[in-house]
């Protein structure tokens, strides 16, 4: 099944040719994936860099480092990143919740002085210079997060990437079809609005792009997202799901924006995590809007790779917009916020009711 995996990720989700730089980045405990990935990158033809953390290497770090080392970005991140041709980042984390007791004022010099390698990565992927997939190896700590055993959650991460069927290749394939239509579509139109009963929210995308997300850049995928006109969203919008940030959980969010910012925040559980977000810079601002089409996804895992392509839902992330959408807004944040649309939710395009109770009308 790791082979399967590894081939593709690289096959399909990298399309990773013979000679280019491929640049792994993950965890000690991916290694069998790793390996494999390796296998296959290798036959190629590509030339692969495997940079792992171990146990605790991040926490050791925010406890101990002093401001000149939570300023320093090591030279050798930073070539990687303008380098390489593709890039790997495999979700597999020993601890979910290890970072969460993070001096704030750290994570935030942290944050900053990382400014400059998001930049680099976000500014690779809009001119389309970098290919990138995000991708899950299944550890015991995802697991407990999903409240599944181990050998559960594996099969639903290998199957949320459709690793149960004979060709998923294949079957990505037919995503990308089926979505492309809605994306067509999408890209028409000058005015989105999300609503629900509890919640009305309208922004523009006049001059943005929407884009197809078939597993080319995540696995598992199926989502079709934009970035709005940063000045441009109003309205209130509640978010059902579990958001998790820095380890850290809030649920029952509510956002009342207007004319883009985010002016009042609140959460049934988690108040003191929106109050350290919304003070990075640039976090107050929405940069990405979306709409999850996965329908094998249905169970939220507290995972984001999953979580926001669940099908009959939405997502909005707060901070760091996608250039390649067209969007403006920098920040060291990057924070996906769903909402579940199954029940009452409707999406309008320009006046015109296109979506309802999870499910596109058009």
């Amino acid at each position: 099944m790791l082979n399967k995996y590894a081939r593709l990720l690289t096959g399909y989700s990298l399309d990773l040719k013979a000679g280019e730089k491929l640049y792994i980045k993950s965890t000690t405990l991916a290694e069998p994936l790793i390996r494999e990935v390796y296998r296959e990158a290798i036959k190629i033809g590509a030339h692969v860099t495997v940079d792992m953390s171990f146990q605790g290497q991040s926490k050791i770090f925010m406890d101990h480092a002093n401001d000149d080392q939570l300023e320093y970005i090591s030279p050798t991140s930073v070539k990687a990143m303008e380098d390489c041709d593709a890039y790997l980042y495999i979700r597999a984390p020993f601890n979910l919740k290890a970072d969460k007791n993070i001096d704030p004022l750290k994570r935030r010099k942290r944050a900053k002085a990382n400014n400059n390698l998001q930049k680099i990565y976000f500014d690779r992927l809009a001119d389309g210079s970098l290919k990138r997939s995000l991708c899950q190896y299944p550890t015991q700590a995802n697991a407990q997060e999903a409240e599944m055993s181990l050998e559960e959650y594996e099969t639903f991460v290998f199957n949320a990437c459709k690793l149960d069927q004979d060709d998923p290749v294949a079957a990505w394939l037919e995503v990308r079809k089926s979505q492309q239509k809605i994306v067509d579509f999408l890209n028409q139109k000058s005015e989105i609005r999300y609503k629900r009963p509890d919640s009305d929210i309208v922004f523009s995308v006049k001059g943005r792009t929407w884009i197809n997300s078939d597993g080319m850049n995540n696995m598992p995928s199926g989502e079709v997202f934009s970035a709005p006109v940063e000045d441009s969203v109003n309205g209130e919008m509640t978010f059902d799901y579990p958001a998790i940030y820095m380890g850290q959980e809030a649920r029952g969010i509510r956002l009342k924006v207007k004319d883009g910012q985010i002016v009042e925040w609140s959460a049934e559980h988690g108040q003191d995590l929106l109050d350290q977000v919304f003070a990075i810079p640039g976090a107050n601002y929405f940069g990405e809007v979306a709409i999850g089409m996965n329908y094998g996804i249905q169970q939220a895992t507290k995972n984001i790779l999953f979580d926001e392509k669940i099908g009959g839902s939405i997502h909005m992330a707060v901070g760091q917009s996608y250039g390649q959408c067209g969007g403006k807004n920098e920040s060291a944040v990057h924070w996906d916020m769903i909402s579940d649309m199954k029940n009452g939710g409707q999406i309008f395009a320009d006046d015109e009711l296109i979506y309802e109770n999870g499910q596109f009308l058009i």
